[in-house]
């Protein structure tokens, strides 16, 4: 079996080059006056449905900010400050709402009230917003308000199957990435109003939280889902992995049978009855995605024509930083995922599944705890030591992307990623707590809002031409006109079309 080492020299070096990443942004619109803003998605924004560039994820008050794929790490973040840049001046001059910094949510009102992200009358449209409606039924309102960052990346050349293997490994490894940038170590009450939870209060404070989490986003108050918990999907091939889904997207489940597509008054409810509605409800830290075409089930693509690339879901928004995220964190993350890519990856197993869901939520709740062990290959590793193994293996991986892109940047964020390993007084879950309690009351709202204000500013204060102003105003219309045609264009009854949509048959 050849090494990681000669795996790399194997490798075309001009294919590194190839690397191309894409972020996915997600935010809350909060009032100047705190709490979640009400009013809907700002029509110079353009509309949700078909802007390349600005939509909103599960809620109306949520948006949501996409980049294209780029060869070159910041070239991609350009773009994601470009658009923040565009974002925060409509926000400024509509009412002077911001757009929250930290992935857990704001002070929120009832669940009933948080309202559903609306994409017009078509068929297309419709479904979206109902799909949203079963998530509300299934998962309740609050979960869906939680943010993050989604790292879209992919490889010349590499197959499904290799692309799996990838899979495998940033699953034993997610930890890492989980200590290094979680930054989600406390929370607003209102989250977990009404639910048993394990958090402390702080003392003099409003703030819940648990003294050595990294990223409650990613633990048991996050985004979990009891019924998703009774799927045990293997990564072990496209196959397998397509089959475990088909059947969750096939197969009935009792409490959400009983719920119904619609209700008494013959609004809908959901899209279905099935485990899952449609596959993005799938959770998880990372999964292999396809471009679809217009009307096309993800599924149907993935099995059409194979992984095109990966889209990491587990990275918290880092509230210290305007748009979320530094270049440095998006070249570590290239590296880890090289690594995860070039590194033996044997089969999962059902029990090792299991396992890896536990190093999760340990991770997730008490990553920082000194000592802290993990599970691997049924013995117990501290997480420090597993964690710095994987990052020392890293080195030529970082070695050979620096001499590709004739730089040293590389490395560095290997070197960052390798101090903080040792010191974990300076991740960024610890640097949250402690500008909490030492420079916010201990109230996590008051540290988010100052956190949110300072990001607004430092993108209003960046250069803003009005070729730049001129160019998303048209890209906003452009939208607005590709929205209204879709509308136009629709044929069907939304029953008839949902059924369709909805069949077997679609699935491939």
């Amino acid at each position: 079996m050849s090494t990681l080492h000669e795996r790399l020299a194997a490798y075309p070096a001009d294919a590194l080059g190839g690397i191309r990443r894409g972020i996915e942004k997600e935010g809350l619109r909060v009032l100047p006056t705190d709490g979640l803003a009400l009013t809907p998605h700002p029509l110079a924004l353009g509309s949700a449905l078909t802007h390349p560039l600005i939509t909103t994820d599960y809620s109306e008050s949520q948006l949501e900010l996409i980049t294209g794929a780029h060869r070159g790490v910041q070239a991609c973040l350009d773009e994601l400050t470009e658009v923040h840049q565009f974002v925060h001046h409509v926000l400024k001059d509509s009412g002077g709402e911001l757009l929250w910094a930290s992935s857990m949510p704001c002070g929120l009102p009832t669940d009933e009230t948080i309202p559903l992200a609306r994409y017009g009358g078509s068929n297309i449209g419709r479904a979206k917003s109902v799909y949203r409606m079963g998530l509300g039924h299934r998962y309740g309102r609050r979960m869906q308000t939680i943010s993050g960052i989604h790292y879209n990346w992919s490889l010349p050349g590499v197959t499904s199957e290799q692309y799996f293997a990838l899979i495998r490994n940033f699953r034993r490894h997610a930890f890492v990435l989980l200590y290094l940038f979680g930054a989600s170590p406390a929370l607003c009450p209102c989250f977990v109003e009404g639910r048993e939870h394990g958090l402390q209060r702080m003392e003099g404070g409003s703030a819940l939280y648990m003294p050595h989490a990294t990223s409650l986003r990613m633990g048991r108050l996050g985004y979990q889902s009891d019924a998703q918990a009774t799927l045990a999907v293997s990564y072990n091939g496209l196959t397998g992995y397509a089959n475990s889904l088909h059947e969750a997207l096939t197969k009935p489940y009792p409490a959400y049978e009983a719920l119904g597509v619609r209700n008494p008054g013959g609004d809908y409810n959901q899209l279905g009855t099935s485990l899952l509605q449609i596959e993005n409800e799938f959770y998880g830290t990372i999964r292999p995605k396809r471009t679809v075409r217009t009307g096309e089930r993800p599924l149907h693509a993935l099995r059409e024509r194979g992984v095109e690339y990966v889209e990491v879901r587990l990275m918290d928004l880092d509230p210290f930083v305007p748009v979320g995220i530094t270049a440095q964190t998006m070249r570590l993350l290239d590296v880890f995922l090289l690594h995860c890519l070039l590194s033996d990856s044997p089969p999962d197993t059902p029990a090792e599944i299991a396992a890896l869901k536990q190093n999760q939520h340990l991770t997730a709740e008490r990553g920082r705890e000194p000592g802290l062990l993990l599970q691997r290959g049924g013995e117990r590793v501290r997480l420090a030591d597993w964690g710095t193994q994987v990052l020392d293996e890293c080195a030529p991986l970082a070695q050979a992307l620096d001499a590709q892109h004739g730089c040293g940047d590389y490395s560095a964020a290997l070197r960052a990623a390798r101090a903080l390993m040792a010191a974990p007084g300076d991740t960024p879950s610890a640097r949250v707590l402690q500008s909490i309690t030492q420079q916010h009351g201990h109230s996590f709202e008051a540290f988010a809002r100052e956190c949110s204000v300072q990001a607004q500013n430092a993108l209003l204060a960046l250069p803003w031409s009005p070729a730049q102003q001129a160019r998303f105003v048209a890209l906003a219309e452009e939208s607005i006109t590709a929205q209204k045609a879709i509308e136009a264009a629709d044929t069907l009854p939304f029953e008839a079309w949902r059924e369709q949509y909805m069949a077997v048959s679609e699935l491939g």
